[in-house]
């Protein structure tokens, strides 16, 4: 019987855009590199995260749609957005960071399509 290499290399997710120009930019805006993009499709990425930003909408879909960045310091990220301007240029909302009691501190940011991300750090257990 021959072994199987079933080792998982990457997951990416679709993340929907009402419009999709602006979610580009506000994308760009709060750090994320976009190498490729067509007419409905982006590659985004900062580091070794990555997700596929798409010219989709579907209101009850992308209200629903929610994303974690598991960072080293949500504090810092939270003042880099906040440097930015990034609530008042893109009309979003940016919460602020919290110790949650699933051992994690992280706060909430909203895209200009009302997907919802979590940034966050793990706490020391």
């Amino acid at each position: 019987m021959t072994a199987l290499n079933l080792r998982t290399v990457e997951a990416k997710v679709f993340v929907p855009a009402r419009g999709f120009e602006l979610s580009k930019r506000f994308y760009t805006a709060i750090g994320f590199a976009i190498p490729w993009s067509s007419d409905d499709l982006a590659y985004v990425h900062h580091g070794d995260c990555s997700s596929l930003l798409q010219k989709f909408y579907l209101a009850q879909h992308a209200q629903n749609f929610q994303m974690h960045l598991l960072v080293e310091n949500a504090d810092d990220w939270w003042r880099h957005l906040a440097e930015q301007n990034i609530a008042q240029t893109f009309g979003v909302d940016i919460g602020a960071p919290e110790d949650r009691p699933w051992m994690i501190r992280d706060f909430t940011l909203v895209d200009p399509t009302v997907v919802l991300s979590r940034i966050g750090h793990n706490l020391p257990v």
